[in-house]
């Protein structure tokens, strides 16, 4: 992104979001960890901008739980602990049967042309959670899950869901990073979530997502010690 801000007609509010995403991206793979501090001057200097659009996206970014503001030294990453990782499993999953509910309670043409796009995506997060990828999981399966909950057609909901979602990577990914291996440790029950909610099988989808949820909890606890 280094000089994306100088003389291509970018807008303060593109750039802000571009920054935005481009740190949040850094927190999902790892590479800012929980509780490290830094300054806007710092990011400002790595991404060659100005200090304005990185105190934008820094606040963004804390107004979204990833970031926690230090005064009068500037940012730390937000540090989850177990207790609100299973606070964000159960909220994910009260959010998720109330739009398996939803969809199974509607008419099932539409889904069709719209779960083909959704299965591309469960198809690479599955791959990738099968052999243990975290690279290309944290992003598709971040796809999925927000393509899969927008077609209950609540906007409001599926912000809310994705947004939970990135915290709750924020918080497990450092600990997966710390994983000997993780080949066949994660779940990959992408495609049959997916065949479930063609189905309009809501029950089956539950189950499924129930799976999930207490695996992922399980795996957590174990490596967070």
């Amino acid at each position: 992104m280094r000089g994306t801000a100088r003389g291509t007609g970018v807008t303060r509010n593109t750039l802000r979001q571009q920054l935005a995403d481009a740190l949040r991206d850094e927190i999902l793979a790892g590479r800012l960890k929980p509780g490290q501090e830094f300054t806007v001057k710092e990011i400002a200097e790595q991404y060659g901008v100005s200090a304005t659009p990185v105190r934008e996206a820094l606040v963004d970014l804390s107004a979204q739980g990833l970031l926690d503001s230090v005064q009068h030294r500037g940012f730390r990453v937000h540090e989850y602990s177990v207790a609100d990782y299973r606070s964000m499993v159960e909220a994910r999953r009260l959010l998720a049967e109330a739009i398996f509910r939803g969809i199974a309670e509607r008419g099932a043409a539409h889904l069709v042309d719209q779960l083909a796009s959704v299965r591309r995506r469960a198809w690479e997060a599955q791959r990738a959670a099968t052999i243990g990828d975290l690279n290309v999981l944290v992003g598709y399966d971040l796809s999925f899950w927000r393509e899969l909950s927008s077609l209950f057609g609540n906007p409001y909901l599926t912000d809310f869901l994705h947004r939970l979602r990135i915290q709750a990577w924020a918080f497990v990914v450092p600990h997966l990073r710390g994983a000997a291996d993780l080949d066949g440790q994660l779940w990959s029950g992408h495609t049959e979530l997916v065949d479930a909610v063609l189905r309009r099988d809501a029950p089956c989808a539950s189950a499924l997502v129930a799976e999930y949820n207490d695996h992922s909890l399980a795996l957590a606890e174990k490596l967070a010690g």
